[in-house]
């Protein structure tokens, strides 16, 4: 059977944009069971309450939630267990170099399968704070009606 190509995102995390200013992304492996991958493929997990952190020189992935596959049997995996990333050694130091910042988490920010491989996207960010959140608001609105006025003046209208 061919391998899949392209990228199929099974879960992103949208609140995560809003909640966080994310400074750097990195895209890691993760080491996942069969039924785990088959849960996966089908569409289903949660990265609601998920974060990454360093345990021993390795970062681990906690808090996500993949279902159990429902044509599993005894070897079907717990839905909430730590799952271990695959990442390069230079990669993973840089990333306890940013970490050691106050203030400064790994968070998830999508689920994907890349040409076959389970994969997830993990941004370095940093919280916000309300009113950081509300000048975002205001920007991105600010922004939209510029579109339009341009796109009426393009058209002729106004």
């Amino acid at each position: 059977m061919p391998r899949e190509q392209g990228r199929k995102v099974v879960a992103s995390n949208r609140k995560a944009r809003h909640d966080y200013a994310i400074f750097d992304t990195y895209e890691a492996g993760m080491a996942l069971t069969g039924t785990e991958v088959k849960s996966l493929r089908a569409g289903r997990a949660s990265l609601t309450d998920a974060f990454a952190e360093e345990t021993n020189g390795e970062i681990f992935l906690r808090g996500m939630h993949i279902p159990e596959y429902t044509q599993g049997t005894w070897t079907n995996h717990e839905p909430r267990r730590v799952r271990k990333l695959l990442l390069n050694r230079e990669e993973i130091r840089k990333m306890q170099g940013k970490l050691r910042d106050d203030g400064v988490t790994l968070i998830p920010l999508s689920v994907y399968f890349n040409n076959g491989y389970a994969k997830v996207e993990l941004g370095l960010a940093k919280g916000k704070k309300s009113y950081d959140k509300r000048q975002d608001l205001a920007a991105r609105d600010a922004q939209k009606e510029i579109n339009r006025s341009m796109g009426r003046r393009i058209k002729g209208m106004q």
